[in-house]
């Protein structure tokens, strides 16, 4: 590893990785981690997934919830066609109609309504957000319906690439994690967050990783 690609050891909730970091990172965990390293050596290095900061990311992340990639995708790009633009503004502008005509469900009809009401009154403001320790922009941001913990974690780790961000409640990356570690299959959520920690501070890139190997070995076409 040269010295200009060198990791920074995070020190705060604020702590982050970029494109600079992103392979080091990978390598460093790999170093350490069997299952990891095989998965490198077998698929590659995982993309280094992102998003902007923006209510249209926002609202991608709430498509995506309990559903398939290809699914929250079409929903995503009908909309966009729609609207021009995915703005707080231009969704409430849309009927009910149009929403379904979206593949919107009545339940993420509501949802994606009260988060652009709450960005446009100024409750939640996403440039202020980014400034913000991971649990008060956790706090914020499930004060809109709809939102939980998966919603902020997947917004943390794809849209400001928070390091330390460990999604247990995303399907893929908790049967990849159980597939590549043998473990039992009835194997507790605490018990998967205890082994987590072996990742850390690092936990975001080792979930790439895990999704890297879920899509690659179900040959999935995102």
């Amino acid at each position: 590893m040269s010295a200009n690609n060198k990791i920074a050891e995070p020190v705060s909730a604020i702590s982050s990785f970029n494109k600079d970091t992103f392979h080091p990172i990978c390598d460093h965990l790999a170093k350490s981690d069997q299952q990891l390293q095989s998965i490198i050596d077998q698929y590659g290095y995982p993309p280094m997934w992102r998003r902007s900061n923006s209510f249209a990311s926002l609202i991608h992340i709430i498509l995506e919830q309990q559903v398939s990639l290809a699914s929250a995708k079409a929903a995503f790009v009908k909309l966009k066609k729609k609207t021009g633009k995915i703005t707080a503004r231009s969704l409430l502008s849309l009927s009910d109609e149009e929403m379904k005509a979206c593949y919107f469900s009545r339940q993420k009809t509501i949802y994606a309504r009260h988060l652009a009401q709450t960005i446009l009154s100024g409750k939640i403001n996403l440039t202020k957000l980014r400034q913000l320790p991971n649990e008060d922009i956790r706090t914020q941001l499930k004060q809109v319906k709809g939102i939980g913990d998966w919603t902020v974690d997947i917004y943390l780790l794809f849209v400001l690439q928070r390091a330390d961000i460990f999604p247990h409640g995303d399907l893929a990356m908790m049967n990849a994690l159980k597939e590549v570690k043998k473990l039992n299959a009835k194997i507790s959520k605490d018990e998967i967050i205890s082994l987590s920690a072996t990742w850390q501070p690092y936990r975001s890139i080792t979930t790439m990783i895990l999704w890297h190997y879920y899509i690659k070995k179900r040959n999935i076409r995102l």
